[in-house]
């Protein structure tokens, strides 16, 4: 049972109180971060404005670097096609949202080619592909907006490890059992995708283009680098069910990606939307609550979801099978205490 501590805040507008409070939670857990650490964040999709803004951990980052911390900025490219599908376009688009204070990676290089093999040895994965730079942290920060997510429910904690730590590749294998497919009415047939696949697998020549699924590899390149967005994930493959399971076991992979990693997670039970933040648009649903702290990925994510059906005196996501499941897989424990500062 672990100790999730948390700090009411009454409105996401309260810039300096929530500052403070992450700064206060961060001193409870007291992990004596020093020397090289990450700071797992999402930086939003364009268009979306209810991303958590690191205005909101400014006073963190600064006690971290009088400690002699070094921290950076830590995320993976996404799936489809967006400014955050490829490297250059993903570090422009996080600066574009204030992230500037400090250095960031994109820890599955270009358009998620550098990743690594992780053993679970779970029930829909043996390993996962998750981003390379993860290896070269033993400090993380785990930085989740508690909020809704189409597939999953919800997104907290394990959503961000799960997705966040996962690469392009990895992405591939969580939304879907299916390889890529070519839409013909969106290809104009430049053969960039053909070009570029690193095992051949694309055919454009012909009437039809089509990808080769026994040799397609799943790396999801071409959904990267094709302009006309022709190059798709057959979402219809991804069964809801299946998929916050697979969620968790990429989360399991993303906490051994380095056995000697300390995760510290907080979650913003704050600006609590209908969607995930890789939406342009959301909306707020629920009153803001506060942030919690703890080391444990499922207790805190039961923490926000208990407290939020508390609140708002009803349930607000679905998901919630996801505990039952990552308690199985040894990601954490659903059960809690929760300590109020």
């Amino acid at each position: 049972m672990s100790d999730i501590y948390f700090k009411a805040i009454e409105s996401y507008s309260n810039t300096e109180e929530i500052n403070l409070a992450v700064l206060e939670l961060f001193k409870k857990i007291n992990p004596g971060f020093t020397g090289n650490l990450a700071i797992k964040v999402h930086f939003g999709e364009e268009g979306n404005n209810t991303f958590i803004s690191p205005k909101n951990f400014e006073k963190l980052i600064n006690y971290i670097k009088l400690n002699r911390g070094c921290p950076v900025y830590i995320e993976t490219n996404v799936l489809y096609k967006s400014r955050r599908t490829s490297k250059e376009s993903h570090i422009e688009l996080a600066r574009e949202h204030g992230f500037t204070n400090l250095p960031i990676i994109i820890a599955d290089g270009e358009t998620g080619e550098d990743f690594v093999e992780v053993e679970i040895n779970q029930k829909h994965f043996k390993s996962c592909k998750v981003g390379k730079a993860y290896k070269d942290y033993t400090q993380i920060i785990v930085m989740s907006h508690f909020k809704g997510h189409g597939l999953a429910g919800f997104g907290g904690a394990i959503k961000n490890i799960g997705m966040g730590f996962a690469s392009r590749p990895g992405k591939l294998d969580l939304h879907s059992n299916s390889k890529p497919v070519i839409n013909p009415l969106k290809c104009k047939k430049c053969h960039l995708c053909e070009q570029n696949c690193p095992v051949n697998a694309i055919t454009i020549g012909g009437l039809i283009p089509h990808i080769d699924t026994k040799k397609c590899i799943g790396c999801a390149k071409c959904i990267s680098i094709c302009p006309n967005r022709a190059c798709t994930i057959n979402w219809a493959s991804t069964m809801p069910g299946v998929f916050e399971e697979k969620l968790c076991e990429y989360a399991l992979a993303g906490t051994r990606v380095n056995c000697n990693t300390t995760h510290i997670y907080i979650n913003f039970l704050l600006n609590i939307t209908n969607n995930c933040d890789c939406m342009p648009h959301t909306k707020i649903i629920a009153k803001d609550i506060g942030i919690l702290a703890g080391t444990d990925p499922v207790a805190i994510d039961k923490a926000c979801y208990d407290l939020l059906a508390k609140k708002e005196n009803k349930k607000v996501f679905s998901g919630e099978k996801i505990f039952d499941y990552a308690e199985s897989t040894g990601l954490g424990e659903k059960k809690y205490v929760l300590k109020e500062i």
